[in-house]
């Protein structure tokens, strides 16, 4: 679909989105030294062919200004003409929007996801057993069990793409990169800010429960 035949309302709905969600995380302090980037999907979707709304690259989260978000396409590369850039791992944004068709992902670093990546980095996953806000995740079997993904963390980011893709479990709604942060996705921006409100609580809970057993 071209960029130009996407609604304006719904780019400009897009954009306010990102806009409330950005200021709730900052507010938390979940964007420490400009990190983080949050995104959402417009218009239609295959993909081959889709467009979205990203974090531009190193900006201050907690401020807002008419420079904080633009476009790309499916390859990272701005849909309309701009001097901004996009944020450095906006592909791996289009990798995940390629594999699930999502509709929004955001991505926070927080001392506790980059704790429980390196304490279980051996086993590659986080394990949760039985917590209640695993429902959060739309998983909703009894006592369950997740193992939440944790792939490599390089500074040249198209080289982390291969291991997100052989990594991604549909059935859980983000993966971790090692002593870096969470991708939490969803199909719009409420359930992909539940996911991640989700991780993150059950990242401590995992952290203080291994504190706990020792």
């Amino acid at each position: 679909m071209s960029f130009a035949h996407i609604p304006l309302e719904a780019k400009q709905t897009a954009l306010a989105e990102l806009t409330e969600v950005k200021s709730l995380f900052a507010g938390r302090g979940w964007f420490q030294g400009t990190s983080g980037n949050l995104s959402i999907r417009v218009g239609d979707f295959s993909p081959e062919d889709f467009h979205f709304a990203i974090t531009a690259s190193g900006k201050d989260k907690s401020l807002s200004t008419p420079e904080d978000f633009l476009f790309v396409d499916q390859e990272g590369k701005p849909s309309e003409l701009t001097k901004l850039k996009p944020s450095a791992e906006t592909l791996i944004h289009c990798e995940i929007y390629k594999q699930t068709g999502c509709g929004a992902i955001f991505h926070v670093h927080t001392v506790f996801n980059n704790l429980v990546s390196e304490l279980f980095w051996e086993r590659k996953s986080i394990p949760v057993d039985g917590v209640e806000l695993i429902k959060a995740l739309n998983i909703w079997d009894e006592e369950a069990h997740i193992d939440i993904p944790i792939v490599s963390n390089f500074a040249h980011i198209p080289s982390i793409v291969p291991e997100v893709t052989e990594r991604l479990d549909k059935r859980i709604p983000g993966i971790m990169l090692r002593k870096h942060g969470i991708y939490a996705w969803g199909a719009n921006a409420f359930e992909a800010k539940r996911h991640l409100e989700a991780f993150e609580f059950l990242f401590e809970y995992v952290y203080r429960w291994e504190l706990l057993k020792r």
